[in-house]
């Protein structure tokens, strides 16, 4: 598959030029900075905000009812959502009065079994946000550091940090359009993206500025580990996705996994992302950066 797929993408790089390469993942990023543009207007946030950061309560319950009923059934609560996930059905309510979540609590309990709560309130949520904010940012720049040591160049050192940034961009566009909310878990997906965006990235730039061979025999080789290692790595998120999402359609008992099903569907798309960055738009600015600089030594 992935041989297949390294040999497609490896015609299509050799038979474009830089700036049309580089023309699809500028519009992705593009379109993904107006989507999140268009939330931050309408929320106050880029992204939109889950329980854990903006409060609220999750209620699990064991029950035959459908969601739509319980839905009816807690409409004078601020319900926000409610779904089934296997035997289960998933309520979350917005932020409530201690009073109204006492009174909740003794509803829900008095009336189901199997009954799970989870209770985080708003001043305890918006220092959650605070704390992403910063994790997010420290491993940006942390990353940002170590690249620039490595290779010392502008150009090749901007590029990579650049195609991490829009690949975390480009997922959680993603997210809003995919109605995901931001949650711990996909803080914790949209750290990893860092990881492999920079991995396969490294893998270019240094096959393509350290080893002896032309621009394009560089950028083959370093395709074809690079996309075996995203295309392995893609293959076990799918399969977490959909054993944490489906699992319930063949045991009923089982339960939708609602964290690990955010946490891979993001990655995956993250990834996706990732291989446009990185085959087209890296690989674009590599292949202009080396032709220039060989040039310009040749005329030197």
């Amino acid at each position: 598959m992935e041989l297949g797929l390294t040999e497609r993408l490896d015609s299509f790089v050799k038979s474009h030029s830089n700036r049309q390469l580089a023309a699809i993942p500028l519009a992705l990023f593009l379109v993904s900075v107006i989507i999140l543009g268009i939330t931050f207007a309408s929320t106050g946030s880029p992204v939109q905000l889950g329980m854990e950061f903006k409060g609220g309560t999750l209620v699990s319950v064991a029950t035959t009812q459908s969601a739509e009923s319980l839905e009816d059934q807690f409409s004078s609560y601020p319900i926000i959502d409610a779904r089934e996930t296997g035997s289960r059905v998933v309520m979350q309510f917005g932020p409530m009065s201690n009073e109204e979540q006492s009174q909740l609590a003794r509803e829900v309990t008095s009336a189901y079994t199997g009954v799970e709560i989870k209770q985080i309130g708003p001043v305890y949520g918006a220092s959650l946000q605070k704390q992403a904010v910063i994790a997010v940012l420290l491993s940006f720049i942390g990353m940002a550091a170590v690249i620039f040591l490595i290779f010392k160049t502008f150009v090749p050192s901007g590029t990579i940090v650049f195609t991490a940034m829009s690949d975390i961009l480009i997922a959680a566009a993603f997210m809003n359009v995919a109605g995901i909310e931001l949650s711990l878990g996909t803080v914790a997906a949209l750290l990893m993206l860092i990881g492999y965006s920079v991995d396969s990235n490294i893998l270019l730039t240094t096959r393509v500025l350290k080893r002896r061979g032309t621009v394009q025999e560089n950028i083959s080789n370093a395709m074809q580990t690079g996309i075996t290692m995203t295309t392995t790595t893609l293959s076990a998120l799918i399969v977490m996705y959909v054993v944490s999402t489906y699992s319930y359609v063949v045991i009923p008992s089982f339960s939708q996994i609602t964290l690990l099903s955010d946490i891979s569907i993001v990655l995956i798309f993250g990834l996706v992302a990732d291989m446009t960055n990185t085959w087209l738009l890296n690989t674009s600015i590599l292949r202009r950066y080396v032709t220039g600089s060989g040039q310009r030594r040749r005329k030197a």
